[in-house]
């Protein structure tokens, strides 16, 4: 049951910056729009990070790390750097949404300490290291 749920956690917030990222780009699939440039210019707008990094940075990241995280590969390391992610947006872009955060951080923080669960290709690949 436990790997199942972990399964579902995965898909879960992978699926929330997944289609966060899919808002950010225009035309190309990692290839930022120009309202994506603008809302972190004025709206997001973090500290001691350029613009232009942030911006690839968030699509990147909201891209890649969900795809390996339902993949279920590098899931850990995929779960604290979308943790990271989401307390940057907490602390710096939206603040009064605490609720909707602390929601996706409950879901990362089970797949950071105990990993993807059975139903992973961390465990396949790992299980098959170990009967060798």
């Amino acid at each position: 049951m436990r790997d199942y749920m972990a399964l579902w956690l995965r898909c879960w917030v992978a699926h929330i910056f997944y289609a966060s990222s899919r808002t950010k780009v225009a035309g190309g699939f990692l290839e930022p729009s120009d309202t994506t440039y603008t809302l972190f210019e004025y709206e997001y707008a973090l500290p001691l990070i350029p613009t232009d990094w942030a911006v690839n940075l968030a699509i990147y990241a909201e891209t890649f790390l969900p795809i390996l995280l339902i993949a279920g590969l590098a899931s850990r390391l995929s779960a604290l750097g979308l943790f990271g992610m989401t307390l940057v947006i907490q602390i710096f872009v939206y603040p009064a949404h605490f609720s909707e955060h602390v929601s996706w951080l409950a879901a990362l923080l089970p797949i950071m300490l105990l990993g993807g669960g059975k139903i992973s290709l961390d465990h396949l690949l790992f299980r098959q290291k170990r009967t060798k």
